[in-house]
């Protein structure tokens, strides 16, 4: 057992790393507990271990006493003085209680529960390499799935990607090859220390874009801010404090290389590269592009922003599922509500009326008619002067003899009109 002891501990001081004096306290507690139940419960009982000669010995720390009532607690005064030629009564006295079958017992338990205790030794390592990491990004292997979480082999450890930290639109293979960042290292899970990988999180996307352009890894170009829904799409606004520098065209690449080398990383999903303005209401104009904003207000104090958009572009600012708002939201760190250009409306509301007063005046016709007409683009007389009888009737649902109607009266008033002038 000495020998083979003596194996266990190099074995694995030398191929885990793990340091001799953990596994040598790991041991000892082992036996301590397995040792109970061949020696008793022998007062203060514990496990000395010399890990380069590999011995085990028991001790344990018993009163000498002229009346033994207890034998695990105490131990006769004759005795005591013969380990301790002063002992007195009451008196601790170190006695080896090692059992005849140590050997048996530390064989039957060493491996096993040595290896239980030295997995976590194991894990303490890990967190003593990883715990300055948090943040990088590492290459893993998709090794297997524990209920919902990942199971990533890093090498020499695993990692953990929680199902929170999974991008849904991916899909996870044991034996892939893939990309992780570091989100934390957990030293006071229940399991251990543990690695948690994401390639959900925003700064996923910021490494890339650090390791992809080199104009971000020298900060000649920064990455002002990034407002991510991973899977579907990701909004990165970036800046240079050197105005010869096009931030965004560092981004993109020639003929888009470098953008489309982090597309490619995060599976399709996509990546909006926009220019950071330090004025809010410039930096929101920017981020919602190509959608026109017709006006804006800032709140500061409220961080909050207000803006119109056209009728057209209105469900384009918002997005599908609200998705660009969001994203924008996020990025500019502000609270946006999007309306509808209310006055536009109004002024084709206005135009709209006096187009259908002016046709039932000179055309002898109803309001609904008129607007028919002036829906149909039939708006201005001018327009009968090249308009068929066949193109009004269409407008009217085909009303082919109002239409002969309302072109001669059209054509006769724009005669009317010719002679006066």
């Amino acid at each position: 057992m000495i020998s083979e002891l003596k194996a266990l501990f190099d074995y694995y001081e030398k191929e885990k790393g793990i340091d001799r004096n953990k596994m040598v306290e790991a041991l000892s507690q082992a036996l301590l507990a397995a040792s109970k139940r061949s020696i008793g419960p022998a007062r203060e009982l514990r496990i000395e271990i010399d890990p380069d000669k590999g011995t085990i010995k028991a001790w344990a720390k018993l009163l000498a006493s002229e009346h033994v009532e207890n034998p695990f607690e105490q131990i006769p005064l004759a005795k005591a003085r013969m380990l301790k030629k002063d002992a007195q009564e009451g008196d601790e006295i170190d006695l080896e209680v090692t059992p005849k079958n140590m050997g048996r017992i530390a064989a039957q338990t060493a491996k096993q529960t040595m290896l239980q205790r030295l997995r976590l030794a194991e894990k303490e390592n890990l967190y003593d390499e990883f715990k300055d990491r948090t943040g990088d990004v590492v290459n893993g292997v998709v090794r297997r799935f524990d209920k919902s979480d990942v199971v990533v082999d890093l090498g020499k450890f695993e990692g953990v990607m929680t199902s929170k930290e999974r991008v849904t639109t991916e899909d996870y293979t044991p034996g892939d090859r893939m990309r992780f960042y570091v989100k934390a290292v957990e030293k006071d899970s229940s399991r251990g220390p543990e690695i948690i990988l994401s390639r959900a999180h925003p700064n996923f996307v910021r490494r890339l874009f650090e390791f992809e352009v080199s104009e971000i890894g020298d900060r000649t170009v920064e990455i002002a801010s990034i407002a991510r829904e991973a899977g579907y799409r990701t909004k990165v606004a970036v800046h240079s404090a050197d105005e010869k520098v096009d931030p965004v065209g560092a981004c993109v690449g020639v003929r888009g290389a470098r953008v489309k080398n982090i597309v490619r990383e995060l599976n399709n999903e996509k990546v909006d590269i926009i220019r950071w303005k330090s004025d809010p209401a410039e930096f929101i104009r920017e981020a919602l592009k190509p959608i026109k904003v017709l006006s804006i207000h800032v709140n500061e104090d409220r961080q909050e922003a207000r803006l119109t958009v056209s009728e057209e572009d209105l469900s384009k600012a918002i997005g599908r599922r609200g998705q660009n708002a969001r994203l924008t939201s996020r990025l500019v760190g502000m609270d946006l509500i999007i309306e509808k250009d209310e006055h536009a409306s109004e002024v084709f509301e206005g135009q709209m009326g006096t187009a259908v007063s002016g046709l039932q005046g000179v055309l002898q016709i109803d309001a609904e008619t008129a607007r028919l007409l002036t829906e149909g683009g039939f708006g201005d007389l001018r327009t009968f002067a090249y308009a068929g009888v066949d193109d009004v009737a269409e407008v009217l649902g085909g009303d082919l003899a109002l239409a002969e109607q309302i072109v001669a009266r059209a054509q006769a008033h724009e005669a009317e009109e010719g002679a006066k002038s």
